[in-house]
């Protein structure tokens, strides 16, 4: 099938776009990797297309100051091969490699991965391993959100009308973190039926001074494990404890699909739990 008609307006400048915007039924085109297969099967039919890809304010990759910062127009290959990137938050490049294939990964956006917010899609998974914070601007102003609000649920960003997601901010995990992040698919490419990613640090003595841990693909957003965070602290990492955290995740809210039933998936994230805190004990931050 083809794309229904629509106008089509390339900007130059974010001023201009926010203009834009402030028309009805308009949808913003990033990378296009989600949405030009929505209007080429009919699932949207917008009257006019904003495309963000001309706006340079948009791109780039801060580290500094502890914290993490990426324009919206980022895209998923740029951060899977940033150097800096890599050596304070290598988590980011081994996630998105799940993402697609290179083809789609040169061409997709951090800002459209989080607007999209397909429940079993990585970005919007790290996002809120990080507590990140995102900024939201329109002609009338600019508002900062915490990503655990902006993620309303299975493709229902808090977005306004008229309003844009220009950039996606968090605090950076101390030099020394250990990390992991996986996913279960049918074929490598395809949407994760789960996952899992964690993030941890140690004290002078190895016990666990600070864990976050999240799942994606279970309900109709990313989900954090607060509980199993909080008694990992001051504990010794070992398979008895991670089997034990793991099994949080049976007892969570889970939506089945064609390919695999809500017990299934489940089963799925409780197991990639357990094997991404044993492996992030074997892959610490050393840069």
């Amino acid at each position: 099938m083809k794309a229904p008609p629509f106008d089509y307006h390339r900007p130059q400048s974010l001023p201009e776009t926010l203009e834009l915007l402030r028309g009805a039924d308009v949808r913003v085109l990033a990378g296009g990797q989600s949405l030009v297969p929505m209007l080429n099967f009919r699932l949207l039919a917008p009257q006019a297309l904003v495309d963000i890809n001309g706006l340079e304010e948009l791109r780039g990759i801060s580290l500094g100051d502890g914290r993490l910062g990426f324009g919206a127009m980022v895209r998923q290959r740029e951060i899977e091969r940033h150097a800096g990137l890599a050596e304070v938050a290598p988590i980011f490049a081994q996630a998105v490699r799940e993402i697609g294939h290179r083809q789609t990964r040169n061409r997709g956006t951090i800002g459209g991965s989080m607007c999209h917010l397909d429940p079993s899609a990585e970005l919007p998974m790290l996002c809120m391993l990080h507590d990140a914070t995102l900024t939201i601007q329109s002609a009338g102003g600019t508002r900062r959100v915490a990503v655990s609000d902006f993620i309303q649920g299975a493709m229902s960003p808090w977005l306004e009308a008229g309003e844009l997601l220009t950039r996606i901010e968090m605090d950076a995990w101390p030099q020394g973190h250990a990390y992991a992040f996986l996913e279960h698919a049918r074929r490598a490419g395809d949407y994760a039926m789960s996952s899992a990613a964690c993030l941890l640090t140690f004290d002078a003595q190895g016990a666990i001074a600070r864990a976050a841990i999240c799942v994606g693909g279970l309900g109709d957003r990313p989900a954090r494990l607060p509980k199993a965070e909080q008694s990992l602290l001051g504990a010794r990492p070992d398979e008895t404890l991670f089997a034990q955290v793991a099994e949080e995740v049976e007892h969570m809210p889970a939506e089945g699909s064609i390919h695999a039933s809500a017990a299934f998936k489940r089963q799925i994230a409780s197991t990639l739990v357990r094997r991404a805190l044993a492996q992030a004990c074997e892959t610490m931050v050393t840069a």
